[in-house]
């Protein structure tokens, strides 16, 4: 084959280091597009963004050629440190070490994108740990549940 066709679709989600409530509704304005543009030069998609003021969920589109580790420490290295340097009430802001990332069929897509758009909605019946206990078991990820939430 001459080219290389791929439709990779994730579900990204990670929270910030212990869970700290820093995603306020104006970082939110200003961080959510951020994320964006640091996903766009790194040659993906970001088709949805949402979550509450501890964590992100992403939905986006990945090149074949890149790295899922490399585009999450990226997105968070850089959002961080764009953070730390245009918030300065924040200065204690950062990322959990880690992420849980999934595969999205594409017939599967509107019901990510609704999920992702009603996180705050949803985090007022279930709270983070039982989300990810749950998302993890519906995917067949294998996992210790006391390593889960470091």
């Amino acid at each position: 084959m001459a080219g290389t066709y791929s439709q990779l679709l994730l579900h990204v989600v990670f929270s910030t280091k212990g869970r700290v409530g820093w995603i306020t509704p104006d970082v939110v304005e200003r961080l959510y597009p951020y994320i964006g543009g640091i996903v766009r030069a790194e040659g993906g998609v970001l088709y949805d963004i949402g979550g509450v003021e501890d964590h992100v969920h992403l939905y986006l589109r990945w090149r074949p050629d890149g790295s899922v580790a490399d585009l999450m420490r990226t997105v968070k290295s850089w959002s961080t440190k764009w953070v730390h340097g245009s918030m300065p009430h924040l200065s204690a802001f950062a990322w959990q070490a880690g992420y849980s990332v999934f595969s999205v069929s594409r017939s599967q897509e509107d019901a990510v994108k609704r999920y992702i758009a009603t996180q705050v909605e949803h985090h007022k019946r279930e709270d983070f740990k039982s989300e990810m206990l749950r998302i993890l078991t519906a995917h067949g990820v294998a996992f210790e549940e006391q390593y889960v939430l470091e």
